[in-house]
């Protein structure tokens, strides 16, 4: 996305890492992979340094950026223990050109250089799900507003999903004891939580 020239100065564009751990002998290691995006953890260090307010917590308990608030201070990229933020030193992306103003998403704000960027867990869905609900006049369905990479790996519980309340639903899918979070020990209570296989 960036081109290789910014990537070998360190000025990477991700929302998701994907970090390779070896376990074995060392002439045929074994490769184990684990996602890294953001954690939104409800004791987030990122929004306790944020001068400007750009990082919030929202009521359903993300971590949201306020983009249009962002100054770029990168101060909530330091203090983020999981290094998942990152600075949009470049606009990498083209206002002017009309034919790529279509293929936009209109539901995700474009941003221009200067601000940090950061895994929304979709944000745009959870509002989206918000907006049907209310004009159905009925509860939100957790399953339409959830990210896409939580329904894929929750696939084989959407019976399940049907029959019980969110919060019950996580009570019963997911053994708390099986569960980890990243580096449960800082007390930043990620609420992304891995499982294992």
């Amino acid at each position: 996305m960036v081109g290789k020239q910014q990537v070998r100065i360190g000025r990477n564009m991700q929302w998701l890492r994907i970090d390779t751990y070896f376990e074995g002998d060392l002439a045929a290691p074994r490769a184990h992979f684990q996602p890294m995006a953001c954690q939104h953890c409800e004791n987030a260090p990122c929004e306790q340094v944020c001068p400007v307010g750009a990082t919030v917590h929202t009521p359903e308990g993300l971590n949201a950026m306020v983009y249009n608030r962002c100054v770029g201070t990168r101060y909530c990229s330091n203090n983020c223990p999981y290094k998942v933020r990152r600075f949009n030193f470049l606009l990498y992306s083209d206002f002017e050109t009309e034919s790529l103003k279509l293929m936009r998403n209109p539901d995700v704000t474009v941003r221009s250089r200067g601000v940090m960027e950061k895994c929304t867990y979709c944000v745009q869905r959870i509002s989206s799900a918000k907006i049907e609900a209310d004009k159905e006049n009925r509860p939100i369905a957790t399953e339409r507003s959830r990210p896409p990479a939580s329904r894929h790996a929750r696939r084989r519980q959407s019976a399940l999903a049907t029959s019980m309340t969110s919060r019950a639903r996580w009570r019963n899918c997911r053994p708390m004891s099986a569960a980890t979070r990243l580096l449960a020990d800082l007390n930043t209570r990620p609420r992304t939580s891995m499982w294992p296989r």
